[in-house]
C-alpha cells in the first residue's frame, strides 16, 4: 500500500527538488560556457588548443570520477558527498570565476568535474533511494527534464550573459543555486543513505581505470591521427586489466558481476550507450547543415535546434511515469525505434527539405529520446540491489559520456575520410552532405541494434 506519510512525502519533495536543480546545473555550464568560448579567447589571448582544454578538461575530470566516486558514496554516504560535491562545485565555479589566466581557468574546470562527477553520481543514487519503485519513475523523469532544460537554457542563456555582463557571470551563476541546494540538502534531506558500510575501497583500481579512461577519451577526440590509435589502445588495454582486477579482489570498485549476472541492467546499459552513441552527434551535424546548407543565420539555427530538447524536457516526465506502470523495456524500445525512424529521415536530407520537415524530424528525435532515456534510467536503477545504487548510477552516466565520445568520434572520423582537412564552403557542400548521410546512416544502424538490447533485456517486474 502507498505510504503517504507527510514527512515522507516532504523527504521526497526536497530531495526531487534538489536533485533536479543540481541535473540542470551540469548541462547548463556546459553548454553555456561553450557559447562564452571566443570571448574567453579574446580576454586571455588563448590559442585555439587552450581553448579546448577549457571544455576538454572538465568532460575528462567528470568521466574519471563518476564510478570512484559512487562507490565511495556507497561506503560512507551518499548525502555526505552530495553535499561536498555542492561545495567543491560553488567553490571552483567561484575561482573559474576570479581565473586571472586560461591555465588557472583550466585547472579550476577540472575542479568543477570533479564536484560534477560527485553530484551527478550520488543524486541519482539519493533519488532512487529516497522514491519507492512504484513512483520512481515518475521522479526519474523529472530529473532527467532538468537535463534537457539545461542543455536548451544553455546557450541561450549563456550567450545573454556574456553579451551584457561578461563570460565570467555564466560561472557566478552557479554559485547562488548551488549554495541553495547546499542549504536545502542540510537541512530538508534527513538521515543518510550508505549501500556499502564496511566495505573498502580499491585505490589501485580507481588508480588504473582513471588514466585509462582518460587515454580511451581523449585518443578517441582525435581520431582519425595516427597517435589516436595509441591513445585508443592504451585505454582499451587499461580498462581490460581494469575489469580483471575487480573480478578478483574482494572489495571492488565496480562489481563486474552487475555485467554479468545481471542481464536488465548490463542490456540496459549497453542499450543507453548505444542510444548516446547515436544521437550526440545529431545537433552537432544539423547546425552545420541549417547554416551552411539552408542559409540560416546561427540564432535561427539555434531556434529550429531548440525544438528537439524541449520535446525531451516536455514528455521524459510522463515517459518515466508511464514506467512506473508499464514494463521499461516496451517503452525504452519503441522510444528507440522511433529516433531510429528520425534518424533514418535525415538521411534524405537535401537542400531542397523544408524548414517544417526538418523541425517535424527533429520533434521525432525528441519524442523518441524521451521515451527512451527515463525509462531505460527507471530499469537501470531498479534492476541493482540499493548497494549498488551509487555504482550504478556512476555506470551510466560513464555510459552517456562514453556514448558521447564515441558519436563525435564517427562524425570526426567520416569527415576526415571524405573531406579531409577542407573547411566547409559553396564550393564542397555535395561532400558535406555525402559525409552528413553517411554518418546519420551509420546512426540509424546503431539504433536498429539498440532496439535488440532494450528488447533482449528482459523484464524488470516478475511475473
Amino acid at each position: 500500500m502507498e505510504n503517504k506519510k507527510p514527512e515522507n512525502r516532504f523527504l521526497e519533495n526536497s530531495t526531487l527538488t534538489v536533485a533536479t536543480l543540481t541535473s540542470f546545473l551540469a548541462p547548463f555550464m556546459i553548454s553555456a560556457v561553450n557559447v562564452a568560448l571566443p570571448d574567453i579567447q579574446a580576454d586571455f589571448a588563448a590559442s585555439a588548443v587552450m581553448l579546448s582544454w577549457i571544455s576538454t578538461a572538465y568532460l575528462l575530470s567528470t568521466a574519471v570520477f563518476l564510478v570512484p566516486v559512487g562507490k565511495i558514496a556507497d561506503i560512507y554516504g551518499r548525502k555526505k558527498y552530495f553535499s561536498r560535491g555542492l561545495m567543491l562545485l560553488v567553490l571552483s565555479s567561484a575561482l573559474s570565476a576570479l581565473a586571472p589566466s586560461v591555465l588557472m581557468l583550466i585547472a579550476f574546470r577540472v575542479l568543477q568535474g570533479v564536484g560534477a562527477a560527485m553530484i551527478i553520481t550520488t543524486g541519482m543514487a539519493i533519488l532512487t533511494s529516497v522514491f519507492p519503485p512504484h513512483r520512481r519513475g515518475r521522479a526519474i523523469g523529472i530529473y532527467v527534464a532538468a537535463v534537457y532544460v539545461g542543455l536548451s537554457v544553455g546557450p541561450t542563456a549563456g550567450g545573454v550573459m556574456t553579451q551584457h555582463f561578461g563570460w565570467r557571470s555564466i560561472f557566478w551563476a552557479v554559485v547562488p543555486l548551488g549554495i541553495f541546494s547546499i542549504i536545502v540538502t542540510r537541512t530538508c534531506l534527513r538521515g543518510e543513505w550508505k549501500g556499502a558500510p564496511g566495505d573498502k575501497f580499491d585505490l589501485i583500481g580507481s588508480l588504473l581505470y582513471g588514466p585509462s579512461l582518460v587515454a580511451l577519451i581523449y585518443g578517441a577526440s582525435l581520431l582519425p591521427a595516427p597517435v589516436a590509435f595509441l591513445g585508443v589502445g592504451l585505454g582499451v588495454a587499461g580498462l581490460i586489466a581494469f575489469a580483471v582486477r575487480q573480478a578478483s579482489v574482494r572489495y571492488p570498485v565496480f562489481d563486474v558481476c552487475l555485467f554479468q549476472n545481471n542481464r536488465v541492467f548490463a542490456f540496459s546499459s549497453l542499450a543507453a550507450l548505444i542510444n548516446y552513441a547515436a544521437t550526440f552527434a545529431v545537433t552537432f551535424l544539423m547546425s552545420l547543415y541549417l547554416q551552411y546548407v539552408k542559409g540560416f543565420p546561427p540564432q535561427t539555427a539555434g531556434f529550429i535546434l531548440v525544438f528537439q530538447p524541449v520535446i525531451m524536457a516536455a514528455l521524459s516526465p510522463f515517459a518515466g511515469r508511464l514506467s512506473d506502470r508499464i514494463e521499461p523495456r516496451w517503452i525504452a524500445s519503441c522510444g528507440m525505434g522511433l529516433t531510429a525512424l528520425g534518424l533514418l529521415r535525415l538521411v534524405f536530407l537535401g537542400p531542397e527539405t523544408s524548414t517544417e520537415a526538418i523541425i517535424g524530424i527533429l520533434c521525432l528525435l525528441g519524442l523518441g529520446f524521451a521515451l527512451f532515456s527515463s525509462p531505460n534510467m527507471n530499469a537501470i536503477m531498479g534492476a541493482v540491489e540499493k548497494k549498488y545504487f551509487g555504482i550504478a548510477s556512476g555506470a551510466v552516466a560513464t555510459m552517456r559520456l562514453l556514448g558521447q565520445m564515441l558519436s563525435m568520434a564517427i562524425a570526426t572520423v567520416v569527415f576526415t575520410l571524405i573531406m579531409g582537412s577542407a573547411q566547409i564552403s559553396a564550393s564542397n557542400l555535395p561532400l558535406f552532405l555525402k559525409s552528413a548521410k553517411i554518418v546519420f546512416v551509420i546512426f540509424t544502424f546503431l539504433c536498429a541494434a539498440g532496439i535488440y538490447f532494450s528488447m533482449a533485456r528482459g523484464r524488470l517486474r516478475g511475473e
